[in-house]
């Protein structure tokens, strides 16, 4: 079942869930984009293939927000704001220890290894640049929820900034360095963006559900949020 979050002519705003691909990949999982297909498909009794533009990605691990879009056209128009940094992009993440400084912008350069599907920092020759600012929202049972607002959109961007500054984000499989079994705690909580036709400024919100590792800081989230299991 695909959670809509909102659809028109021109969009359509989901949920991903955790542990589904975007894409297809050699798991030969069942893929998000190939899901959302099929659920246009059968909602208007389309015939034959249907089109629907990937803009942006999610990690597999990770949940959220994302938006795709449903003709070439919004498509052209939101991958281009996508490369013009025009996306807002926030995500909560849970770091396994403290957080110092409460406050920072992370800065860095990457580069992809793609036979390990792995990333590392690196230097501006080598590497692609990549920025995030965080705020930390609570700290409970050493571990601190932090908001973040990506201002690029490299792969595992995230995850790698914060493991090189030694705060790696709870049970990432990839790069904590002695992860605990569960769930990646990284979640894509707002995505918001100018309509490709109408021009309106759209908002969208998404949260975990209140289960392991989020329940701890269940009232920083959503107690601000109104959002109820």
């Amino acid at each position: 079942m695909i959670n809509v979050l909102y659809e028109d002519n021109h969009l359509l705003v989901v949920e991903k869930p955790v542990n589904i691909p975007v894409q297809e990949d050699a798991s030969g999982d069942d893929d998000f984009l190939s899901l959302c297909k099929a659920y246009l498909k059968e909602k208007y009794n389309k015939p034959g293939n249907v089109y629907l533009g990937l803009v942006h990605r999610l990690d597999r691990p990770v949940g959220g927000v994302m938006v795709f879009a449903k003709t070439s056209k919004a498509a052209s128009r939101l991958s281009d704001a996508v490369r013009r940094n025009a996306f807002g992009k926030q995500y909560l993440a849970i770091i396994d220890g403290p957080v110092s400084p409460d406050k920072s912008v992370l800065k860095d350069y990457l580069v992809k290894d793609r036979s390990s599907n792995t990333v590392r920092t690196t230097d501006e020759a080598h590497g692609k640049y990549c920025e995030l600012s965080y705020s930390l929202l609570a700290q409970k049972q050493n571990r601190s929820l932090v908001q973040i607002d990506l201002k690029t959109g490299r792969s595992h961007q995230i995850r790698v900034q914060f493991a090189s500054r030694g705060m790696p984000l709870l049970n990432d499989q990839r790069y904590h360095p002695h992860p605990e079994k569960g769930q990646i705690a990284l979640w894509a909580s707002r995505l918001s963006f100018v309509h490709p036709v109408t021009k309106k400024q759209m908002v969208f919100q998404s949260y975990p559900r209140p289960v392991s590792p989020w329940n701890v800081f269940e009232e920083s989230i959503y107690g601000k949020t109104g959002k109820e299991e």
